[in-house]
């Protein structure tokens, strides 16, 4: 099919029995509203939970949608959704309310292509991070509303340079042959976040994401990592580097995704800038640290995007049916992206799970690990690839495996566990060695205690 058609048949797909929305701006007494009133809808298929408190103490509350609301399915994949990161780009709030009601709605409705997703899919939609922000902005609203007026959280604080810097880690690590995946935090880091980062932290600790998206505004773009350039000449505003990671392809195919199904972001105009495909690297743009884009792919298994969506960061009400049906296509077809590529289950010879095992992809050199139940996802363009299985203990597995176009390659590592011999057997080989070498006369007298020991 005809990558421009695909947008045009998913809509029709949506559009039967399309519910009608209220499109409004939402405190945050009428954002938990809204959220519970979709719970409440729908409550064999969704639940809420807070990830924890802002500064100011408001919940950071996410919606799950699932077939089993509350527990992880194996091979079933987790996606999140995070808006209002900046308090006073309110457009991602108000969209994934938005989304939430027509999920629900939809599932009620017996939507086939929505209740696909929600039983395969494992859905979190947390619509503010910055709830504090937000009420700042949204005392001056639409009107008066300045450029940064509740950007930052009750402390001052922008939170989307706030994480810790794992990208001056990896490009060190990268010329030495270090890890490419999972970089350790530093000792101290707990003490240098804000409480609603240091939530999210350990919230996408606590889940395996596998694919996510950050919703901001000021601009229509989708922006994709690396948002930090590796030269450091290049860290000032508006100055620009292309600093792609491992996996620029399948990151400028997911942001492309979005693009094309929104109604205008791929026409590359918007805003005064000119995006080609409305897509763009994020230090091509303009380098920023510490973000949470980069932050998610270098630190756990979750490939996140950011959605650029309104030249305005406070739309006015009325403007907001349009942006929900320009946006509505895009951010389900976005969400169904997270089924491509290859999953599996990485067990020992007993059938149980391994947790942390690496998934190594040759030729890219980003590893992902399993989760807690064995279950891993790496997401691949369509191609053949040669993949490597390995955990502590255990023989490595290299499969060769053939990845298509539609839902995901069905991949299983069963691995071996190495052996190990006994100190007897060690301490007689060793001697057997030695025996050898004193025959041969080659090996000096220091050598060979050495290798008694």
């Amino acid at each position: 099919m005809a990558r421009w058609l695909r947008p045009l048949v998913g809509a029709l797909l949506l559009l039967e029995g399309a519910a009608a929305l209220s499109f409004l701006h939402h405190r945050y007494e009428e954002l938990v509203q809204a959220l519970f009133r979709v719970q409440s809808q729908c409550p064999y298929v969704t639940r809420i939970y807070s990830i924890g408190r802002s500064v100011e103490g408001r919940h950071l509350y996410v919606l799950e949608f699932s077939d089993y609301p509350g527990i992880h399915e194996p091979l079933e994949p987790e996606f999140k959704y995070v808006g209002n990161m900046h308090g006073n780009e309110v457009l991602g709030r108000e969209l994934l309310l938005q989304l939430s009601e027509f999920l629900c709605e939809e599932y009620r409705r017996g939507n086939e292509r929505i209740t696909r997703l929600i039983h395969d899919t494992r859905i979190h939609i947390m619509p503010s991070m910055n709830p504090d922000g937000y009420e700042v902005a949204a005392k001056q609203g639409p009107d008066s509303n300045g450029y940064l007026t509740g950007r930052n959280n009750a402390n001052g604080v922008d939170l989307n340079r706030n994480f810790p810097d794992l990208n001056t880690f990896m490009y060190y690590s990268r010329e030495i042959s270090g890890p490419n995946h999972h970089i350790p935090l530093p000792d101290n880091w707990k003490s240098q976040v804000e409480p609603e980062t240091l939530a999210v932290i350990q919230w996408i600790s606590s889940y395996n994401f596998v694919l996510s998206a950050n919703l901001h505004g000021g601009a229509v773009v989708a922006n994709y990592p690396y948002d930090k350039s590796q030269d450091q000449r290049f860290r000032s505003h508006r100055r620009t580097v292309n600093t792609p990671t491992p996996d620029d392809k399948l990151f400028q195919k997911l942001a492309k995704t979005y693009s094309y199904a929104h109604s205008w972001m791929h026409r590359g105009w918007n805003c005064g800038d000119y995006f080609a495909d409305g897509i763009t690297n994020g230090a091509s743009w303009y380098s920023l640290s510490k973000g949470m884009q980069d932050f998610n792919y270098l630190y756990t298994n979750c490939f996140e995007i950011t959605l650029e969506l309104s030249c305005n960061k406070f739309p006015p009400e009325e403007d907001l049916e349009r942006q929900w049906m320009a946006n509505r296509e895009a951010l389900v077809a976005f969400i169904e992206e997270v089924h491509q590529g290859i999953k599996g289950m990485v067990s020992d010879e007993n059938n149980n799970g391994i947790a942390g095992a690496v998934i190594s992809v040759q030729g890219i050199s980003h590893d992902i690990t399993s989760g807690d139940t064995g279950d891993y996802f790496r997401l691949l363009l369509p191609g053949t690839y040669t993949v490597t299985a390995s955990a502590e203990g255990y023989q490595p597995l290299t499969v060769t495996i053939t990845v298509g176009p539609a839902a995901p390659s069905l991949v299983h590592f069963q691995l071996k566990q190495e052996v190990v011999r006994k100190p007897a057997e060690r301490k007689a080989s060793g001697t057997r060695m030695n025996n050898k070498a004193l025959q041969k006369k080659v090996v000096p007298r220091a050598t060979r205690r050495g290798t008694q020991r």
